[in-house]
């Protein structure tokens, strides 16, 4: 991937996106996936801790998409570890020792 020279980023505007507060992204995952809020709350702090090792091993941290995968799984009966692991910690990486960290932090809230 090429970066893009300056006088042609100037022909551009630009905007910044973060991820939704902590309360918003929590109604967020609870609407769209039909979980009560507790698990979505759940689901959304496994999410901050993750993005917080971004560029501390992690290349990416887990979007609000990715919680939305995970909460529609456990709606669906999948044991909410197991919809983590597959929703949340695998994609992110292949780092045992990460996963190991994530998966840790799936069972401190589940």
């Amino acid at each position: 991937m090429k970066d893009l020279k300056q006088s042609t980023k100037q022909r551009f505007g630009a905007l910044d996106f973060n991820y939704p507060d902590h309360d918003s992204e929590t109604e967020i995952v609870a609407h769209e996936t039909g979980v009560d809020k507790k698990i979505a709350d759940k689901l959304v702090s496994i999410a901050e801790r993750a993005r917080n090792l971004k560029g501390h091993g992690l290349d990416e941290g887990i979007s609000t998409r990715m919680l939305i995968y995970a909460g529609s799984l456990i709606a669906k009966n999948v044991d909410a570890h197991a919809a983590c692991r597959v929703a949340l910690v695998r994609p992110i990486t292949d780092d045992p020792d990460m996963r190991d960290a994530l998966d840790a932090a799936v069972s401190t809230f589940f």
